[in-house]
């Protein structure tokens, strides 16, 4: 009695004739023709025109060439079929076939709503907008998550339909599905399905599965099976079943730990959380003659907001030919006849006052005007809703499981939120439950935020649905309603809170952050504590304080130092497949001349976002904390040889508490240096490869061992020192994998240091870099501090006696200043070959800054001294010292270097076969061919 289900909207399958999938942009399925609140459609159809999947195609004169957006063939002749709404371009022959919906309609096809998280503008080659299908020539937006791009006054009509990462306790479900994405892929892609080409750099076409990267023809795509296996990037993808995060109120940028970017003039306030639009990406030139330009408004929160479009129409169309270009340039998909057109008076600044109209006409001024009279008329006007006696309302089921993409009620002025609960539960199967565990939720859909309200048992649904309209009419299109099980999921939020003094208790750090930020004991508890990083980690079980506190311990400073809030997911470990063994990747943005930045956006895309940390924001320990209970795990760290270090200290630090304890690391280097990424095959530093070729690397890269030294620095024996006017320095323990310098080598360092803290922007070139190293270098070309004289060295505590040098290096590995060979080639009856991982350390000196470049031009080795595990160097000056790249002077004292227990497990670059030229195919698809494929 006025319902009607629709079976199979979950998860449609191929070819079923009751649930016929639209595959689009975003993994968006189209569950079959349903009733709603009137004909899908986006604005009129001129006579003769043809309807698509919600288009309005109209046959047009071309003046110029142009592409199919479908076959991506160019249109010959002089007719093609246009989209009023979206610029979809077809041929005649190709219109039967599109399978695109129209974005006017695209909200109502999204499976699960998620919303994007956009980055800041910048310029994007030969890429289109989502939305009105036009190339981006000006900044543009992109999403951080996914490969949405827009441009800044198309978000709004952008639908919420990016990649769902985890699991937010609404919908969740184990299998998953494609998740499509229309256009922008390479020129030469393949379909998956017919291996034709499917790519254009000239239009939008083609679809791409943005989990396992397999490209098809969207018709083509139809036939391939709905699960997606995340191709042959598998087993380094974190699945989004095994990661849990209630949303809380967190933005997605907070969620992914990204950093918000304020664009001029967006503010996020608008009613999906989209900045004001203003009348476009042109300036409107001057209208033909006999031709207007008019203001059209969409609602209360438009006006207000002064978000409007424009459109241009003849002084003489009719009233209803201008509502229904008002419709197209808004992406409104209602029937016309239940709209009209108020006109905005100058001075009025709200819009409760204005007086409604005849049903399916547009509303007469008080002159008695109307747009399209030939007369004067207004320049803006707003699209009203009129009253309406009942409506078809389209109820989705809040689990997705249940076989049933929705059911459509009718409701009347006597509906409410509980009357269409129990009229819509027989018809989903739960009529055996108690109507009292369920409730209707409100779904707001906005590109940027998806907004959820659970709506009173007594609420009039007609009026709610008045309510959004008199708000936005576009609103409506992107408003769903769910009934769900009220049993609320119990609040939970782990914060991760870093920078705190290290040492404490985890009393003391409760009483802390109780003094700082007055923590409620009852909802707050610390669940982990890092005591020698100083972090902790607090369960919270408020959403509101949660939030209360991440705002304020994200800016705050304690005892003088800086803190780091952030928001971690729960890892469902038990869920991971059993050949899983996913990649926790930790990226320096500020390493390879800025190229970290992209990088990180990059392997957000290819990856899960939430297994991708920026180590500027907390360092390596929040990744580590997340993967510590995850049984198998590797780790790839983005930077130079320092960040690699960096992280490797951490990780042995933790390794206690991890339940992969010796995870492999793997290195993409962005540094100057890199010598212990060039020593396992990873190259002198990143050039721009491919990120994916560099994950399929990672996959196929052999594990081997590496040493790892620990170095004392005591300085408190100064009582030998020459130099008695040195202050004391407490004892410190650094971790040591490459080589530690003395004197001259360190000097450069720190000299090179110095120049980049002073003018860090000036350092975004590795041939700048190493151009103000050579400068340096020639400075100290006669400087001699005779180091011999200053030091000295103990191996296997057996005195050593040092040349004339002035620099005293120990290597692990064998490469030292990008690449040199400081040991040599040549065999030694005194000494082992040296190996990375045989437990020994060489011990070499320079004669100076002369010695060191003829080291570098491969014309001389240095001078080789010593050979072993245990080292006592004692300096009897202040002396500059390096490790790893990172120097600092040293006091008078004693340098003790010793192995730091087990050696370290390091992830070697497969020597890769030369590939034969081919077509371009995403690596990422591994999917099987279809039957009947005659491959």
């Amino acid at each position: 009695p006025g319902a009607r289900a629709w079976l199979g909207g979950g998860s449609p399958r191929p070819g079923s004739p009751a649930c016929s999938p639209v595959l689009g942009a975003g993994g968006r399925a189209r569950p079959g023709p349903g009733p709603g609140p009137g004909p899908e459609r986006a604005g009129a159809r001129a006579p003769g025109s043809v309807a698509g999947p919600g288009h309005s195609f109209r046959k047009v004169t071309l003046t110029k060439p142009t592409f199919c957006h479908l076959c991506s063939d160019f249109i010959w002749g002089l007719a093609g079929f246009l989209c009023d709404v979206c610029n979809f371009m077809s041929h005649e022959k190709c219109l039967k076939l599109v399978r695109i919906p129209c974005t006017s309609v695209a909200p109502s096809l999204v499976r699960v709503p998620v919303a994007h998280c956009f980055g800041p503008r910048g310029l994007h080659k030969r890429k289109f907008c989502a939305v009105c299908r036009k190339v981006l020539e000006a900044p543009a937006l992109h999403c951080e998550v996914c490969e949405l791009h827009l441009h800044p006054d198309c978000v709004p009509f952008a639908c919420s339909d990016c990649r769902q990462c985890h699991q937010d306790g609404h919908q969740d479900h184990d299998t998953h599905h494609h998740h499509w994405r229309e256009g922008n892929l390479p020129s030469g892609a393949r379909c998956e399905v017919c291996r034709k080409t499917c790519g254009s750099s000239d239009v939008l076409a083609g679809v791409r599965c943005e989990w396992c990267g397999v490209q098809a023809h969207s018709v083509c795509s139809a036939v391939l099976a709905p699960e997606c296996g995340f191709g042959r990037l598998r087993s380094l993808v974190l699945p989004p079943a095994c990661v849990r995060l209630l949303p809380g109120g967190f933005s997605k940028t907070q969620s992914f730990r990204i950093a918000e970017a304020v664009e001029p003039g967006e503010g996020g306030d608008g009613a999906d959380g989209s900045a004001a639009v203003g009348p476009g990406r042109e300036t409107p030139a001057t209208p033909e003659s006999g031709k207007q330009t008019l203001k059209i408004f969409d609602g209360d929160d438009a006006v207000r907001r002064s978000q409007f479009r424009l459109i241009t129409v003849s002084r003489l169309a009719s009233a209803e030919e201008v509502l229904e270009a008002a419709l197209r340039v808004h992406h409104i998909p209602e029937d016309p006849g239940h709209l009209e057109l108020c006109p905005l008076p100058p001075s009025l600044k709200a819009c409760d006052t204005w007086a409604g109209g005849k049903a399916g006409s547009a509303v007469i001024s008080e002159e008695g005007r109307s747009p399209g009279s030939g007369e004067a008329t207004p320049e803006a006007w707003v699209i009203r809703a009129l009253p309406r006696a009942q409506e078809v309302l389209k109820i989705y089921p809040g689990w997705l499981k249940v076989g049933v993409a929705y059911v459509s009620v009718r409701v009347t002025p006597k509906s409410t939120a509980r009357s269409v609960v129990l009229e819509v539960l027989p018809l989903l199967g739960r009529q055996a439950e108690g109507p009292e565990s369920f409730q209707l939720v409100e779904v707001a859909m906005g590109c940027r935020q998806v907004q959820r309200t659970a709506l009173m048992d007594e609420q009039p649904l007609l009026d709610r649905l008045q309510d959004i309209r008199q708000m936005s009419v576009r609103q409506v299109s992107q408003t769903r309603f769910y009934v769900a099980e009220s049993g609320d999921v119990a609040p939970h939020v782990s914060l991760f809170v870093g920078g705190l003094p290290p040492g404490l208790s985890p009393e003391e750090y409760s009483s802390l952050l109780h003094e700082a930020v007055a923590t409620k004991a009852t909802v707050v508890s610390v669940s982990h504590v890092y005591s020698s990083q100083g972090a902790v980690v607090l369960d919270v079980t408020s959403f509101s304080e949660a939030e209360r506190l991440y705002v304020l311990l994200k800016d705050m400073a304690v005892r003088g130092r800086l803190l780091t809030a952030l928001v971690l997911p729960d890892l469902l470990h038990a869920k991971l497949p059993p050949d899983s063994c996913p990649l926790l990747v930790f990226v320096n943005p500020k390493s390879g001349g800025l190229k970290g930045r992209d990088l990180l956006c990059s392997f957000r895309k290819l990856l899960n976002p939430h297994q991708v940390f920026d180590l500027t924001n907390g360092g390596p320990l929040p990744g580590l904390h997340l993967f510590s209970q995850v049984p198998c795990f590797r780790v790839l760290v983005c930077g130079g040889d320092g960040t690699v270090g960096w992280v490797l200290g951490a990780l042995e630090e933790t390794r206690y508490r991890l339940a992969c304890p010796e995870p492999s690391v793997a290195i993409l280097p962005l540094g100057t240096g890199n010598d212990l990424g060039r020593v396992l095959r990873w190259g002198a530093g990143y050039s721009g490869e491919d990120p994916l070729s560099v994950l399929l690397s990672v996959d196929e890269a052999d594990a081997v061992l590496m040493d790892r030294w620990t170095i004392l620095l005591d300085a408190h024996d100064t009582a030998s020192a020459e130099n008695g006017t040195a202050d004391a320095e407490p004892p410190k323990i650094v971790q040591m994998s490459n080589y530690c310098g003395i004197g001259i080598d360190a000097e450069l360092s720190l000299d090179f240091h110095q120049a980049r803290e002073e003018e860090p922007g000036k350092f975004t070139s590795r041939l700048h870099n190493k151009g103000v190293y050579v400068r340096v270098g020639l400075q100290k070309i006669s400087h001699s501090r005779s180091l011999h004289k200053q030091i000295r060295l103990q191996v296997e505590r057996q005195e050593v006696e040092l040349p004339s040098i002035e620099g005293l290096i120990f290597i692990n590995i064998p490469s030292w200043g990008s690449g040199a060979d400081l040991w040599g080639s040549d065999s030694d009856t005194r000494f082992e070959k040296p190996r990375m991982d045989d437990g020994l350390l060489e011990v070499v000196g320079v004669t100076g800054v002369v010695h060191m470049g003829q080291v570098q031009g491969g014309l001389r080795s240095g001078i080789r001294i010593a050979q072993g595990s245990y080292f006592r160097v004692t300096l009897l000056k202040a002396t500059p010292v390096q490790v790893d790249g990172e120097p600092w002077v040293q006091a008078p004292g004693h340098m003790i270097i010793s192995a730091a227990g087990p050696k370290v497990h390091m992830l070697r670059k497969a020597k890769q076969k030369p590939r034969r030229a081919g077509t371009t195919r995403d690596a990422r698809a591994d999917v099987p061919a279809p039957e009947g494929d005659p491959r």
